[in-house]
């Protein structure tokens, strides 16, 4: 832990701005901190008093753009979805209407074998490149399923998170960079195959061959994340190391150091939000999950890691932090024109291109919710003309003002 706070020391004396991830700069001198132990107040938000809010169905009149699952990648144009087991992959544009799709689910060596929304996708738009996640790498596609290359990764790498950096490079999270096998048949911690010093799980990575290129290395802090379970055996890894792309870089949620550092095109890396206690010192184990940044507002994602003890699932909490004031509130966010709705988790990585967001309506509430005349405004109009039994969800799109 000395190493980390010689980290935040350098940098508080050396670094005197910063690009900031929504168009405001952060400062160093004061870094906020959220403390897990104390219990927060509840304010209620109204989501359409921060954001422009609208809604979206996909056209789904083609029968080869039926799907079942949800958003896999957002792109500046464009929407995808993975198509549960068929193994399509479906472009829509923002608007909703069908673009293009393509197949190649299967075993061969040009072929992805995991569909639906698991399956890891990224678009690079200007390029026309859309890498899906296969075993050892990436395949590389056009839009219209035309192969292109395949990207090899360093031997081992576990991809837990990657997002499109710049033209030449992706930047992802390996997290075989802990332990190479989460899955082992002991509890021994010789057998763990444990980390170097630096934490260099972030790392860039070539989108023309998927050479590593660059690592971000932070001081390693020691944690223990494995669950030993009843008769030894280490079944669960707890990997929640985020990479999120924000506008001017990535935002890093490295939850060895309880910090979430913004990385900046020019190789700036700044912590800009930090959790206490430190999670070493917390049992159970409660870790800075996630986080999301606008003008206004920091949204954060507070994990409870289960314990073998209380055998209770890891669960979230979810908070609002306000910039102009400093205050840190528990999040309760509503939507006039869905009446009894709250919401609560709409920045997940997948249904997000930097300040845009896309939250999934389940459709069968939505009608539920239309019958007990809860609905109003356009999004009334728009579960008026869908049938529950044929028809997908609705997304909502969200954009801070």
């Amino acid at each position: 832990m000395k190493e980390f706070g010689l980290l935040k020391m350098f940098l508080i004396v050396k670094i005197f701005f910063m690009i900031g991830c929504s168009g405001n700069n952060h400062s160093e001198k004061s870094i906020p901190c959220i403390d897990v132990r104390k219990n927060y107040p509840e304010k209620e938000i109204i989501l359409t008093d921060i954001a422009d809010v609208s809604y979206l169905h996909m056209n789904t009149e083609d029968d080869n753009y039926l799907y079942r699952g949800g958003i896999n990648y957002i792109s500046k144009n464009t929407i995808i979805i993975a198509g549960g087991v068929s193994g399509n992959i479906l472009f829509f544009s923002k608007d909703g209407n069908p673009k293009s799709f393509f197949n190649h689910y299967g075993a061969g060596p040009e072929e992805y074998m995991m569909a639906g929304q698991f399956l890891t996708i990224i678009y690079d738009e200007n390029a026309d490149d859309v890498f899906v996640h296969a075993w050892g790498g990436f395949l590389v596609y056009s839009s219209t399923g035309v192969y292109k290359r395949k990207l090899t990764l360093p031997p081992g790498t576990q991809v837990s998170s990657i997002v499109d950096y710049d033209d030449q490079s992706l930047l992802l999270h390996d997290s075989k960079n802990r332990y190479k096998n989460p899955y082992i048949q002991n509890s021994d911690k010789e057998s763990l195959s444990v980390s170097p010093s630096n934490d260099s799980s972030y790392f860039f990575i070539s989108k023309a061959d998927g050479k590593a290129l660059e690592y971000i290395k932070f001081p390693r802090n020691e944690i223990d994340f494995t669950e030993p379970k009843y008769n030894g055996l280490i079944t669960t890894i707890h990997e929640t190391r985020r990479v999120i792309k924000c506008v001017g870089g990535v935002l890093l949620c490295n939850i060895d150091s309880d910090t979430v550092f913004f990385y900046g095109k020019d190789k700036s890396i700044i912590p800009i939000m930090c959790k206490t206690p430190l999670v070493s010192d917390l049992d159970p184990k409660v870790v800075l999950n996630n986080f999301r940044e606008t003008d206004r507002y920091q949204f954060i994602e507070i994990k409870i890691l289960k314990t073998e003890s209380t055998n209770v699932f890891d669960y979230m909490k979810y908070y609002i932090r306000d910039k102009q004031t400093g205050e840190i509130f528990r999040q309760k966010i509503i939507l006039p024109e869905y009446q009894g709705k709250e919401f609560f988790r709409f920045f997940s990585d997948r249904y997000s291109n930097e300040n845009e967001y896309y939250l999934e309506l389940d459709l069968i509430e939505l009608k539920e919710a239309y019958k007990e005349n809860r609905l109003s405004g356009k999004l009334k109009e728009l579960v008026a003309t869908l049938n529950e039994l044929e028809d997908n969800n609705v997304f909502m799109s969200v954009k801070f003002k």
